[in-house]
């Protein structure tokens, strides 16, 4: 209850307790001295004795209330009613802390709270505002950059509804001041054909491979212009639950309608040359051969010269006309699809249509547009499914090539009926898309056979092909940018350069023991850059290298490298002069730098380049912050700086590597704090601890 009270009532309630107290003091001192003395007439004199003493004692307390009312509880609430007001109400006007001058240090200690209250909101309020301006600074830069991207850019959710757009998809989809125009939450189909996104976006989904793409051909619902499409899953976030969201997906688009009419035109051009020239040669070498079997007039010498011309150029059109024919499909926006990929999507679109197909693929990659193949064969099984049985789609090896088969058992297809299933639509969303097209897309033919046993097939070779092995490592392609370097000026020297102002490489090497001058060699070298005074991610150097020697057993059970693992990796020549390429520019930052460069610096002859970069010892910076007598071991500095290195990752190149950059970040505050602004200023410092570590600048 007494909780609930004012701080002014509790002190009034104090002292009213402690008055109340010295009454009952007073009475019960009278009461006492009264029955020991049990004389009336001193009775009076106790009674007036305590009146008088009660009504001095209770002044003096009310005196002394007052006086603690006013100069103590008073403007203590005064100092929490102004700290409070500054504190939830953003009150910025100056506590007035006269009123406590009796509290001690309670007021200034108010007063400076307080300031540094208001001071730290200004301070938030500035850096908010500045943060704020920069990123809509950023913001406009990577629209302009966005809007002069030369091809189209959407972004689309997992139902299809468009949340991003540039400049350039507005004039492939539409115009922008009519409705045609595409428009934010507005449905992709309304300007695309639905079947080939919809069958590549399902593919990507299956693989579950965010750094995967697809490569499409789609067509415009209005004008019907052709566009050359590459989509991209975007990664999503798991869910509480452990679900994944169905992921939206990145389109970039490119006007290829103008390119494919001029290559058709060409192509029929050239089709037509090839035609008009083949059959009047292989007529002439036919008439000629009979005229000569014949005994006919012609001179013997200019019989045979004739007709080795006429052989000759039926020889070179007939290998033009193959290498045309190989060529002409080059050109075209067509992806890399796995074989099994490939099958599956065959299976599934048949499936949609109630033909149930067994399919098989070697481990191929196949260079072709997934979706109108798969639209193809489905269409084809479709066709087949009347009157015929086990259906089945294999995909195999074929020379330097692949060969799509579609099997079944039951009669063969004629020619004639397969060329009237070609010119039909394939029925996708796409009225001009046949099996014509298709074939003329990949440069290939189709052609039926019997095969033995009651069994036929139908036969589409594919040019380019190769064997699938393991994912390569994915290609970066995050945008790294910092517009800060936009408005930095390259310093005059490097000894009065800022150290935010540097670039800096921070690596780290393992190899074959601990001795270079006595034979041994590094096997791996690791790289981060650091600029601006941020790691980037994304700049990375890592590369095993081969050190022309065996590597000691003790050597592998710390780094975990092998004699095979370095068996096909370059030599240090190769790898050190792509390590110098990478640290170009940078001051270079390790742990125990003398042990790492000089191993760099004694194959400089055969590198090509000299490792004369200024650098910088997170041993001797670890010195300079926490004092000589601390330990300066890369696992007790990172266990200072609170970092945390997987244990997998010790003793590993880069694992070490982003570690000493990360320690080597948190450095960089504390050596500011201590007067060290510039490298010169660091270098000077460092250099007092050479006891521990020699210098390397010089």
């Amino acid at each position: 209850m007494i909780e609930r009270l004012s701080l002014r009532i509790r002190v009034f309630l104090f002292f009213v307790a402690l008055a109340a107290g010295n009454l009952g003091a007073i009475i019960a001192g009278i009461y006492a001295g009264y029955h020991r003395i049990e004389d009336p007439a001193v009775f009076n004199a106790f009674i007036q004795g305590g009146i008088i003493t009660g009504f001095t004692i209770l002044g003096l307390i009310t005196w002394v209330w007052f006086l603690f009312d006013k100069n103590v509880a008073r403007p203590i609430e005064r100092l929490a009613g102004g700290i409070r007001a500054r504190t939830h109400a953003e009150v910025s006007a100056e506590l007035d802390h006269t009123s406590g001058k009796y509290l001690g240090d309670l007021a200034p200690a108010a007063l400076a709270v307080t300031q540094y209250l208001a001071e730290t909101r200004d301070a938030l309020s500035g850096a908010v505002e500045r943060e704020t301006a920069r990123l809509e600074t950023e913001k406009g830069r990577l629209e302009t950059l966005l809007s002069d991207v030369p091809v189209g850019v959407l972004l689309c959710t997992a139902d299809h509804q468009l949340v991003f757009y540039n400049g350039q998809a507005v004039d492939l989809l539409g115009r922008a001041d009519t409705s045609q125009g595409p428009g934010l939450d507005r449905g992709l189909f309304e300007y695309l054909h639905h079947a080939p996104i919809e069958q590549a976006w399902a593919r990507l989904r299956e693989t579950d491979d965010h750094d995967a793409a697809s490569d499409l051909l789609c067509a415009t619902t209005g004008s019907g212009k052709v566009l050359a499409a590459r989509m991209r899953l975007l990664a999503e976030p798991v869910g509480s639950d452990g679900t994944r969201p169905r992921p939206g997906y990145v389109l970039t688009l490119r006007d290829v309608s103008s390119d494919l009419a001029s290559q058709a035109e060409r192509e029929a051009l050239i089709d037509e040359m090839f035609d008009r020239v083949r059959r009047p040669a292989a007529n002439l070498l036919s008439v000629i051969g009979v005229v000569t079997e014949a005994g006919g007039a012609l001179p013997e010498k200019l019989g045979g010269a004739m007709l080795a011309e006429v052989t000759a150029l039926a020889q070179a059109v007939t290998e033009l006309a193959a290498r045309h024919d190989a060529a002409r499909a080059e050109w075209r926006p067509l992806s890399l699809v796995r074989a099994s990929d490939l099958t599956e999507a065959i299976r599934a679109r048949a499936g949609a249509e109630g033909v149930v197909l067994d399919v098989a693929a070697q481990e191929l990659i196949l260079r072709c547009d997934g979706f109108e193949l798969a639209a193809l064969m489905a269409s084809l099984a479709a066709r087949l499914a009347s009157g015929r049985q086990g259906l089945r789609v294999e995909i195999g090896e074929d020379g330097p090539g692949a060969l799509i088969a579609l099997a079944w058992q039951g009669p063969a297809v004629s020619v004639s009926e397969l060329d009237r299933w070609l010119d039909a639509p394939l029925e996708v969303g796409m009225p001009d898309l046949t099996g014509r097209r298709v074939l003329a897309t990949h440069a290939t033919e189709i052609w039926p056979e019997p095969l033995a046993a009651g069994e036929a097939r139908i036969c589409l070779p594919l040019r380019e092909v190769r064997r699938a092995h393991k994912r390569p490592a994915p290609v970066l392609r995050a945008v790294v940018y910092d517009f800060d370097l936009l408005l930095k000026d390259r310093p005059a020297s490097l000894m009065a350069a800022r150290l935010d102002d540097l670039t800096y490489v921070v690596f780290d090497t393992e190899t074959t023991g601990l001795l270079p001058a006595q034979g041994d060699e590094i096997v791996q070298i690791a790289g981060v850059r650091i600029v601006n005074g941020r790691r980037l991610e994304k700049e990375v150097f890592d590369a095993l290298v081969n050190p022309g020697r065996p590597i000691p057993s003790a050597s592998t059970e710390v780094h975990g490298i092998t004699d095979a693992m370095v068996a096909d990796a370059p030599d240090i020549a190769d790898v050190g002069r792509r390590f110098h390429a990478f640290a170009k520019g940078a001051v270079l930052v390790a742990h125990n730098a003398p042990f790492d460069v000089e191993f760099l610096r004694r194959k400089q002859a055969r590198i090509g380049a000299v490792f004369d970069h200024p650098t910088l010892d997170t041993v001797l910076l670890s010195a300079v912050v926490f004092g000589q007598g601390e330990s300066h071991s890369l696992d007790a500095l990172t266990h200072r700086l609170g970092i945390t290195i997987p244990e997998e990752a010790r003793h590993t190149a880069i694992g070490d590597t982003v570690a000493t950059a990360e320690a080597f970040l948190k450095l960089l505050p504390s050596l500011k704090a201590r007067g060290l602004e510039t490298f010169g200023d660091v270098l000077r410092e460092v250099r007092k601890h050479g006891r521990l570590l020699k210098d390397l600048n010089g």
